[in-house]
């Protein structure tokens, strides 16, 4: 189950299932979406699922709440937060933000925006919204937070110019958190540890070919937005694919294709527990780092 409707922020799966990298493998693998009523985390709490997509924050939380989750793969290696506000209303650094209406996510993946506001000693108004833009545009907000693959691409096919915009990216101001990561509950772990590598081997030449093969994705992420009624159009899933392939890859670390770090668990999870988030800290340990080819 990933963590959101179905769009190209996960073609990597849809692309393992399509061309039979699960099935090569011995696997049967069927991908579950979330809706309002239906949460990822739920789930796999429940043993609804065996394997979801979540923020490495989310995870860390969840964990904090007593669902003992375990990453068996990182897909990102960088954050796409951003938080962006119009240039007419005269915001230049992230301080001008003071006393603002800042329109955040109703489903969550807030821990981070929260901190950095916190980090740097604000006061604003937290607006929940849901997946929309609209109060942006009209004015109903004077900024939110976005992923760069998403929300601030909807700003701009909604006519802003991006020399109308001021962005500030979560990356620049030392909150640079991993975000897309997949997890199982640690009891899977214990007894299907072998399975779980053939997922996660078997996702990532997914995405190896979503990223050499685009145009063929693109067609089928779209298959999947259509049979699951969500409305979208091609060139916002081509920039959201463009911008997944980009925030896999990190010249700067050391890492297997799929490794989350242990230096970018210890920063998420330092930053959560500096505000309150975690009550306790969680040991690396606990995390499954697989052994991927």
């Amino acid at each position: 189950m990933p963590h959101w409707l179905p769009q190209a922020q996960f073609a990597g799966y849809y692309m393992a299932l399509q061309k039979g990298f699960y099935a090569e493998l011995g696997l049967q693998v069927q991908i579950i979406h979330p809706n309002t009523s239906r949460i990822a985390t739920e789930s796999l709490k429940n043993k609804e699922v065996d394997i979801i997509s979540l923020f490495l924050v989310s995870a860390l939380t969840a964990q904090d709440r007593g669902v003992p989750l375990v990453n068996i793969g990182q897909i990102s290696q960088n954050s796409a937060l951003m938080i962006v506000a119009k240039k007419s209303k005269n915001f230049k650094t992230i301080q001008d933000l003071q006393n603002k209406r800042i329109g955040i996510w109703k489903s969550g993946f807030d821990e981070i925006p929260k901190a950095l506001i916190a980090a740097n000693h604000l006061n604003v108004t937290w607006v929940p919204i849901l997946s929309s833009i609209n109060m942006f545009i009209e004015d109903g907000i004077d900024a939110m937070t976005v992923m760069s693959y998403n929300e601030y691409d909807q700003i701009i096919n909604a006519g802003f110019n991006p020399e109308e915009l001021n962005i500030f990216k979560f990356s620049d101001l030392g909150f640079n958190i991993v975000e897309d990561g997949l997890y199982c509950l640690d009891s899977t772990r214990q007894t299907r540890q072998q399975e779980l590598q053939k997922f996660v081997q078997a996702t990532l030449k997914g995405w190896a070919y979503a990223e050499q093969h685009r145009e063929e994705t693109l067609q089928v992420v779209l298959e999947w937005m259509k049979k699951e009624h969500v409305a979208t159009n091609y060139a916002h899933q081509k920039w959201m694919l463009d911008q997944m392939c980009i925030l896999m890859k990190s010249s700067t670390k050391n890492l297997k294709y799929g490794q989350l770090s242990e230096t970018d668990f210890n920063k998420a999870q330092t930053i959560l527990y500096q505000s309150a988030v975690l009550k306790t800290k969680i040991p690396f340990v606990l995390f499954y780092k697989p052994v991927v080819k």
